[in-house]
């Protein structure tokens, strides 16, 4: 991958050629876009299918909400392929077309929170955003590690958490790849168990609450966040909470359309509803 180091890099980057070219088809558009937790540099990241994503949808404002590329598992083993450049090109490329794009780093990609405030290509880095709805609400824009108490408190955990979570992942892997050979859809082993642990469960629970109360305390409508691979759009004490999820587990992605109205899209399931439309097309004919 390019260093990026600097805007005449970025632009040698733009006019190279991605290993899975742009697919030309009709995009869904929207007025907002929030992803987070790809997690490139990683062998979890679902690369595919946010490109497929990717290429089939646009919008006025793109927020990239943390954890884009994962520095931590990058610092123990470099990884990096071919789809995972062409993630890159395409985000720069949306910049450059005129998509307005913020990029707030999270913890693992916390290196570019050193840059927030200055411009790289055509993204703005911030450490956090507010954006308005275009039904006139609120919502605060920021990662989510910061009301993570083991993030935060316990930074060794957190690294031990991580490494058991990419074992989770690896055994992910290879599940799906035997679905794969079957002709079944992706499916997330990880997403699953989350869902089966109790203290998970109570986990995730309390980090939407705490991270509710937060945005209530500074005056806003809603808070949109990241984090803890969970989407996830509901109210929490009168503030509407929005998870955008991951590219690692659910493949998950928030949208704003352009009368407001938020909507949580899951990828793998488009795709799996996309290739069952198509056979059911080519049975017919």
């Amino acid at each position: 991958m390019p260093p990026l180091e600097n805007v005449a890099d970025i632009a040698d980057f733009l006019h190279s050629t991605p290993a899975i070219p742009e697919r030309i088809v009709e995009r869904r558009r929207y007025r907002t876009i929030w992803i987070s937790d790809v997690h490139l540099g990683t062998r979890g990241c679902n690369a595919d299918l946010l490109i497929d994503f990717l290429d089939h949808v646009d919008s006025d404002t793109m927020y990239l909400v943390g954890d884009m590329i994962d520095g931590w598992r990058l610092k123990k083993k470099f990884y990096w392929p071919v789809a995972h450049n062409d993630v890159v090109w395409r985000l720069l490329k949306r910049a450059k077309r005129g998509t307005r794009v913020v990029y707030i780093p999270g913890n693992h990609d916390e290196v570019f929170r050193q840059f927030s405030g200055l411009d790289f290509g055509g993204v703005s880095i911030r450490r956090k955003a507010i954006h308005e709805t275009a039904d006139g609400r609120r919502l605060l824009v920021l990662h989510g590690d910061e009301f993570d108490a083991i993030t935060l408190a316990h930074r060794w955990l957190a690294y031990l958490g991580d490494t058991a979570y990419t074992a989770l992942m690896a055994v992910n892997r290879w599940v799906n790849a035997a679905r794969r050979r079957m002709g079944m859809p992706y499916w997330s082993l990880s997403k699953h168990a989350k869902a089966k642990v109790k203290n998970a469960v109570a986990f995730i629970s309390q980090f939407e609450e705490v991270v509710a109360h937060a945005a209530g305390s500074r005056g806003v409508d809603g808070v949109v966040c990241g984090h803890i691979h969970t989407a996830e759009a509901r109210e929490i004490g009168g503030i509407q909470y929005f998870n955008d999820g991951d590219w690692v587990e659910g493949c998950t992605a928030l949208v704003e359309h352009h009368d407001g109205r938020m909507e949580l899209l899951h990828w793998a399931d488009e795709i799996a509803a996309r290739t069952t439309d198509a056979a059911i097309i080519a049975i017919a004919a």
